[in-house]
């Protein structure tokens, strides 16, 4: 048979979604987008950090079902453009950390397919689960560290880990999973308190340009009464000069009428 011209095979379509919703409830889907937009913006200032959540992984090209979606994942050494699914075989960089936000659906899958994925497939170094209701897991947060392709647990003390990947803490607030820097203590913002902070900066800024123009104005206002007090002074000198000029010259005038009248 002469395949010399024979069309070429269609390539695989590889779908981009389950038809599934991204989240089960409100803090589930509330404390995966927070810590997706924190680790952006932890890790916008690297070009090769890739930060995304909910989005498909295919392991294995040409097997539709070696697929998974993380919550959370971070690929480092990976562009971080925005793409419709992740194809291992395409990007050549596994996820480094994997955090699974556990909801009463996905429990099951999170504790023991995915986390088989994560440390016998793909070899994710950290996997970090997160329970937003508190209702699932004892503790509410685990991480495994993957030590000679096994996952050890790593110590969580007081509702917070380690993440050397990451170079965050992580920690239990409410129904979030909060970043924070272990240098200074303080906690990544989440979107809600990156717009509150953006608003209360331009608050700021424009009561500072408020007062600013103010101290500006009453500068000038000083500076326009200065100038007007420096104008009466200039001409009450300039009156009592002529005044002075003045009687001079009358004072002159009657000597001269004095001196005329006595020769007479």
């Amino acid at each position: 048979m002469d395949t010399k011209h024979a069309p070429a095979a269609p390539s695989l379509y590889y779908p981009e979604s389950d038809g599934r919703p991204m989240a089960e409830s409100d803090p589930h889907r509330d404390a995966m987008v927070a810590l997706i937009h924190c680790l952006r913006c932890w890790f916008a200032h690297l070009a090769k950090v890739y930060v995304t959540g909910n989005l498909f992984l295919y392991y294995e090209e040409g097997d539709l079902s070696a697929v998974v979606a993380p919550d959370v994942m971070v690929v480092k050494g990976a562009d971080s453009h925005a793409r419709t699914t992740y194809k291992l075989w395409e990007e050549g960089r596994i996820p480094c950390v994997v955090i699974e936000v556990t909801s009463r659906r996905t429990k099951a899958e999170d504790l023991r397919l995915k986390l088989g994925i994560y440390r016998d497939v793909l070899k994710v170094q950290e996997y970090w689960l997160f329970d937003p209701t508190g209702t699932l897991l004892r503790p509410r947060l685990k991480g495994y560290d993957l030590i000679q392709n096994e996952y050890r647990e790593i110590a969580i003390q007081e509702g917070r880990g380690l993440s050397r990947e990451l170079g965050l803490l992580l920690v239990e607030e409410g129904e979030l999973l909060r970043l924070v820097d272990p240098a200074t203590g303080k906690a990544l913002l989440t979107p809600m308190e990156a717009e509150a902070a953006r608003i209360d900066a331009e608050l700021r800024a424009a009561a500072a340009e408020q007062a600013r123009a103010a101290a500006e104005q009453a500068r000038a206002a000083a500076e326009q009464a200065r100038a007007a007090a420096e104008q009466a002074q200039a001409a009450a000198e300039a009156r009592a000069q002529a005044e002075g000029k003045a009687r001079a010259r009358a004072e002159a005038e009657l000597e001269r009428l004095r001196r005329l009248l006595g020769e007479r």
